[in-house]
């Protein structure tokens, strides 16, 4: 995998005059000493995007750059505010296969050709502490980009570019920004040197940006539809970090799937069945392929710290050597699953439905109406799908039944939370505190199955180990110490639930 670095710039224009010495000024900005001036680099940069711009118009960037100190392709993925993850990989003819995987969730498999290339001329100064530290990189760009789609279209700019060093404060670039602004130097209009590119100099087809979908301002519609798109938005945010195995990304891409299909379902008054049940059953599908490997972690974790937290005389037998051989096989064979899923063609197609759901959401004639009825409506009727669900979990005798009746608890519980966060920028506290009120049972369910598939996963590690020969007191008294915690479990969730159905809640969201 090539090296990967965290970008944290912002754009300016160009000074509007010749003279800079005003420059200068940026000594003193919080732990600035001085301006050292490292010259002029000639850099060439050619981009590649899809035919239709896919990179482009989320906001990512793939280049081959040849000069300067980082020669080589770089893949730049957006990141809150103001930085981006650079992905750099060595010279090649031929985008990386490793980076054309990290783009497969935006291009969904389209072809990546050259669009643009961009020559710049950089003028380098460095920010540097009294001990010659780099703190940051003012660059003066002066900037010429032609078009690879269409051979009579250039533009020539300048700009200004402030980078902050790895592992800088950002709160360096506020002081740096004062400093600009008071001497006329104001934010670039575009974000990014390829976003001015192209819609300078792509053909008038590929730089429009994409219409704006037909969505009444302050509708039901507009609140289901901001929604879906932001959370269609972080799957395919979070598709690079799942590939590379980055912390919690599993569980977070996950969650994604689950909110996106708990909106399709809990706004139905607003959007089209036809269009959106198919779309439901596909996200169920992908949620369940990363399912394997997220269950998968948290099952090893819970049952690692319960041997940890054993007092070394109740491990008897190779107890964590089976339960390491056990994890990573499972492990590995897991992570295959998650990977085989982001890439087959059933994974693709579920990306270009979600681009069409977000460009051309299919909202129905309620979808125009004023938020508050619509979403305190569909709040409730997912109340009474919850309700339902825990009078059956409750009353039934403790035992496999009960377990069975607690996960569908659970999964309603779910539903109710995530159609409480689409619903809480139009009906407020009232949404808010039944979305935390929920959370809290979907909590004492979840930790109940957990606790349920442990049992479950000790009694099959007892057995292999009776079957070599092996002790099984520590696997059975995990085991008990499973089933007394799903018994507290069981006593907690009366009140938690009464807590979270009580009327009063319900009555604000009217």
């Amino acid at each position: 995998m090539g090296q990967s670095t965290r970008e944290i710039e912002r754009k300016y224009a160009a000074p509007a005059a010749d003279d800079m010495s005003w420059l200068s000024e940026l000594a003193g900005v919080d732990t600035v000493a001085s301006l050292v001036d490292r010259g002029v680099r000639d850099l060439d940069a050619v981009y590649y995007d899809t035919a239709d711009l896919r990179l482009a118009r989320s906001s990512a960037t793939l280049r081959l750059r040849t000069g300067g100190t980082d020669a080589g392709w770089h893949l730049k993925l957006p990141q809150a505010g103001d930085s981006r993850e650079e992905i750099h990989s060595p010279p090649a003819d031929e985008v990386p296969e490793e980076l054309r995987e990290l783009v497969l969730g935006r291009t969904r498999g389209a072809p990546l050709r050259p669009v643009v290339r961009i020559r710049t001329t950089r003028s380098v100064r460095e920010l540097a502490d009294t001990g010659g530290g780099v703190l940051a990189e003012l660059c003066l760009d002066t900037v010429r980009a032609d078009s690879l789609l269409d051979e009579d279209r250039h533009a020539v700019w300048t700009e200004m570019e402030v980078e902050l060093a790895e592992g800088g404060d950002p709160a360096l670039l506020d002081g740096v920004e004062k400093v600009l602004r008071k001497n006329g130097v104001d934010r670039a209009p575009t974000p990014s040197k390829l976003a001015r590119a192209l819609a300078e100099t792509a053909p008038a087809k590929q730089a429009a940006p994409e219409p704006d979908p037909e969505v009444v301002p302050g509708s039901a519609g507009e609140h289901v539809y901001t929604y879906l798109r932001a959370q269609a938005r972080a799957l395919v945010d979070l598709d690079p970090d799942v590939r590379r195995g980055a912390p919690d990304s599993v569980h977070r891409m996950r969650v994604a799937c689950r909110r996106l299909r708990g909106a399709l379902r809990s706004h139905r008054p607003v959007l089209s069945r036809e269009a959106v049940d198919p779309l439901r059953g596909e996200l169920k599908w992908l949620a369940g392929e990363l399912g394997a490997e997220r269950d998968h972690e948290v099952l090893a974790d819970r049952l690692g710290t319960g041997v940890r937290e054993l007092p070394d005389e109740l491990v008897l037998g190779p107890v964590a050597a089976r339960l390491r051989a056990w994890d990573v096989a499972r492990r590995d064979a897991t992570r295959r699953r998650s990977l085989a899923a982001l890439d087959s063609p059933r994974y693709l197609a579920l990306l270009d439905r979600l681009s069409e759901l977000t460009t051309r959401p299919p909202l129905r004639a309620k979808a125009a109406r004023k938020p508050e009825k619509v979403m305190a409506k569909a709040l409730t009727k997912e109340f009474e799908r919850l309700r339902r669900r825990m009078d059956r979990a409750l009353e039934t005798p403790p035992g496999p039944e009960r377990d069975i009746a607690v996960h569908e608890a659970r999964k309603a519980a779910k539903r109710l939370r995530y159609a409480a966060e689409t619903a809480r920028p139009a009906l407020g506290k009232p949404a808010r505190r039944l979305g935390k009120r929920v959370k809290a049972v979907q909590k004492v369910c979840g930790d109940h199955h957990d606790g349920v598939v442990a049992r479950d996963t000790l009694r099959r590690l007892a057995v292999a180990a009776h079957a070599a020969g092996e002790a099984g007191f520590t696997w059975g008294l995990l085991h008990g110490q499973e089933r007394a915690a799903g018994r507290t479990r069981e006593q907690q969730l009366p009140a938690v639930w009464q807590r979270a159905s009580d009327p009063r809640l319900r009555k604000t969201l009217r």
